[in-house]
């Protein structure tokens, strides 16, 4: 059973975090953000801070694999979307990874995917918003502490990686967008309109198949102790293998899917998402049913022969989260606990929290409440009571 975190559960006051900031994502004022808007708001609250600035890709990960994290009260990450996969993963592949993963965890906007903090203000009941405005919702939930459960997304890989999603599986149309769009990364979050312009211009589809156990019911609770055979890093991954719970829904990618699962049977995509979270970008409210620990992964696909104009026109609505209105036969979302992607002859983009993945087999299960985020949805209070310091 993930660990549960009920109502009423704050970080202690004084609070220590230590804050992971990306200086060059996104437009590159994080850095300068954090020091006129942050830190003035940090010190009214009381909260002590150590500020590390990631130099490389994977700093933040070889870090936290390997700090003692009994220093501090939560790990707050100012960047993009990136640098929070790389936290989640290197607490994952730490022995003690049952207690480091309950670390609280804090996203703070500063890149240009900021689509975890987005969700985190739509749990908290905020407007929608973006840039400064969002940035400054995200340290007063910060400031206040409330905790609250969170779901992780467990994926295998043909190659035998296993590693650990707070956010998104993407691939297609949408992958292609954010990792195409790079180049334009300057440009902060508008580099996705002018990506998906571009894509929607070059429209694409992928061959593929693809397969999901629906969510009927609770899922049921993965068990605490380590799989007794997690898979091998694949020999271009420098890390270490990921522990972690027991994939207990999944059987090895060289087997069939069991018969209990769904296979689609179309095999020409224009996209498939598997999104954890109610934004897959500030404006792009994706799945407004989601809360964040529901047990739930909501998996969007699109068959091919969509027109450019309607999956414009879905893109267009999904910033107020109302493309599943559209009646868009093209369109499919359906709640699962687990599926598998396999894309044929390697084509198109395959992205995992907005970082670039081999285009290969690949399958997951969603662990709920694994691990605990600042300001998202408590549980129900437990049995009431006044609020209580987190441990």
């Amino acid at each position: 059973q993930g660990p549960e975190c009920p109502s009423g559960i704050f970080l202690p006051r004084p609070s220590r975090v230590l804050v992971l900031l990306n200086p060059r994502g996104g437009t590159g004022r994080a850095l300068k953000l954090f020091e006129q808007r942050v830190q003035p708001m940090l010190a009214e609250a009381d909260v002590a801070f150590t500020l590390l600035l990631t130099e490389r890709p994977n700093h933040a990960r070889e870090l936290v694999r390997e700090v003692e994290l009994a220093r501090w009260d939560a790990l707050v990450v100012m960047s993009g979307d990136g640098l929070m996969h790389e936290v989640v993963n290197g607490l994952m592949e730490r022995p003690d990874w049952e207690t480091a993963i309950r670390k609280p965890l804090c996203t703070l906007p500063g890149g240009s995917g900021n689509a975890l903090a987005a969700s985190v203000n739509h749990y908290a009941g905020n407007e929608q918003v973006t840039n400064e405005e969002l940035l400054t919702n995200c340290t007063h939930l910060l400031c206040r502490g409330l905790l609250a459960p969170m779901d992780l997304l467990s994926l295998q890989t043909a190659s035998g990686r296993r590693l650990f999603s707070l956010l998104s599986l993407a691939w297609g149309f949408i992958a292609d967008v954010d990792v195409e769009s790079e180049k334009y990364r300057r440009l902060g979050e508008t580099r996705f309109t002018l990506g998906t312009l571009l894509r929607l211009a070059a429209l694409r589809t992928y061959k593929g198949r693809l397969a999901y156990l629906p969510r009927e019911g609770p899922t049921p609770p993965a068990p605490a102790s380590s799989d007794p055979s997690p898979p091998v890093s694949g020999s271009d991954d420098p890390s270490p293998p990921a522990s972690g719970p027991k994939d207990s829904l999944l059987v090895p990618l060289e087997q069939p899917v069991p018969a209990h699962w769904t296979v689609v049977p179309e095999e020409d995509f224009v996209l498939v998402l598997a999104l954890l979270q109610s934004h897959l970008g500030t404006e792009m409210r994706t799945a407004p049913m989601a809360r964040g620990a529901d047990g739930i992964i909501h998996l969007f696909y699109v068959r091919a022969g969509i027109s450019r104009v309607s999956l414009l026109r879905l893109f267009l609505a999904m910033e107020r989260g109302a493309h599943l209105d559209q009646g868009c036969t093209h369109l499919v979302h359906v709640p699962v606990s687990a599926f598998r992607l396999e894309p044929r002859a390697g084509r198109g983009m395959l992205t995992v929290d907005g970082e670039v993945m081999p285009t290969e087999a690949v399958q997951g299960q969603v662990h709920p409440g694994l691990c605990r985020i600042v300001g998202g949805i408590p549980e129900p209070s437990l049995g009431g009571g006044a609020a209580t310091p987190a441990s």
